[in-house]
């Protein structure tokens, strides 16, 4: 019994070593292949550059306050649309300590000299009516007073424009009140109630408060690399892609080149602006990144083949042609522009021709179909 189980054991160790054998060979055996073919076919080629940058209003204002102080009330948020001489917000005054007692010093000679020139009027006044002195003497104890009056009222508003801001003969032209230059959307409001301002002067440029742009004149500002700013100029066309905008792009016009390179991670770079066409349906906010395809040459409705059928030889250009049934012959061409996978076809191939591609095995062709 142990011989026979010893016999059956060593038929199956035999058994799996010639079936190991067979496939093995099945493995090595050369597959039958057969060429795929493309046909050429009509399209547009665009050859383009990229450019990558951002959306930006064409203008946009600063408003800045012309006095300064802490802002003691706001009108407006961002995201608001606001005309010219629109209420933006309200400036306390903080006086200056010096500023206040060299006004108040001015106030009181000022009623010193009004109270004396008072005087003056009233005792030369009686003289006057009494037929003592000549209207001509007479009139200048009236400028007197009339001067010592101006000087009063300058002096008590000059107070009051260095305390408050403003003097009441102002009305609601105050320079406390900031009101928009221009009319826009409001981008942003930069303060808060409580935040001190200063005003733009010799030395500081100023606290801006908001900040107001027409969103109806969009520009797109990008960068270009050295090796692609000798192919553009002025008036091409760009096609503008925006990253939070899907499925859409829109039309934009080059209009500025810059004629100095600025050098970013060890390459040179140009700037670009280009004006948007929006579209009414679409809001598109300020600082948008975007990417933009500069069209440096188009063609229209042209015979193209992907350009991966292309082959070399020498300095000449070919594809193999089915001439009958998985035969080819080689054929030169004549190419044309390229936008990186089809290539223009000038010369050389019609519509109808079917051009080798790839190889693959009948099975997996077979298997695909």
């Amino acid at each position: 019994m142990k011989k026979i189980f010893n016999i059956i054991i060593i038929i199956a160790i035999i058994g799996g070593f010639l079936g190991t054998l067979y496939y093995l060979y099945q493995k090595s055996e050369e597959q039958p292949m057969m060429a795929l073919t493309e046909s050429p076919i009509k399209t547009t080629i665009v050859n383009k550059t990229v450019a990558t940058g951002s959306v930006l209003p064409r203008k946009e204002i600063l408003i800045k306050p012309q006095v300064s102080g802490i802002v003691d009330k706001l009108y407006v948020m961002p995201g608001e649309m606001v005309k010219k001489g629109d209420l933006i917000a309200k400036v306390k005054v903080i006086p200056n300590m010096i500023a206040v007692n060299n006004g108040e010093n001015r106030l009181n000679r000022a009623k010193i000299s009004y109270e004396n020139a008072k005087v003056d009027y009233d005792r030369q006044k009686k003289l006057f009516d009494d037929l003592v002195i000549a209207e001509s003497e007479f009139q200048i104890f009236q400028l007197n007073l009339k001067s010592a009056s101006e000087e009063l009222n300058a002096a008590e508003e000059n107070l009051q424009i260095i305390k408050e801001g403003a003097s009441a003969k102002m009305g609601s032209n105050v320079n406390t009140l900031i009101r928009s230059t221009s009319s826009g959307m409001l981008l942003d409001v930069l303060v808060e109630e409580g935040n001190s301002v200063i005003e733009a002067n010799t030395f500081n440029e100023g606290t801006t408060i908001a900040l107001i742009a027409n969103m109806g004149d969009m520009i797109f500002e990008g960068k270009v690399d050295e090796s692609e700013v000798g192919k553009i100029k002025e008036g091409m066309d760009l096609i503008l892609t925006i990253g939070a905008i899907d499925n859409q792009s829109f039309k934009a016009k080059l209009e500025y080149i810059s004629p100095k390179g600025t050098e970013e991670n060890g390459a040179i770079q140009f700037e670009i602006k280009a004006m948007v066409n929006l579209s009414d349906s679409i809001f598109i906010r300020s600082g948008y990144s975007a990417n933009a395809d500069i069209v440096l040459e188009k063609v229209i409705d042209v015979l193209a083949i992907p350009e991966k059928l292309l082959k070399f030889e020498a300095d000449k250009t070919f594809v193999e042609i089915e001439v009958s049934d998985q035969e080819f012959e080689k054929r030169f061409i004549k190419t044309g522009l390229s936008d990186g996978i089809n290539i223009q076809v000038l010369e050389g191939l019609s519509i109808n021709d079917k051009i080798k591609s790839k190889m693959v095995s009948v099975e997996d062709f077979n298997t695909k179909d």
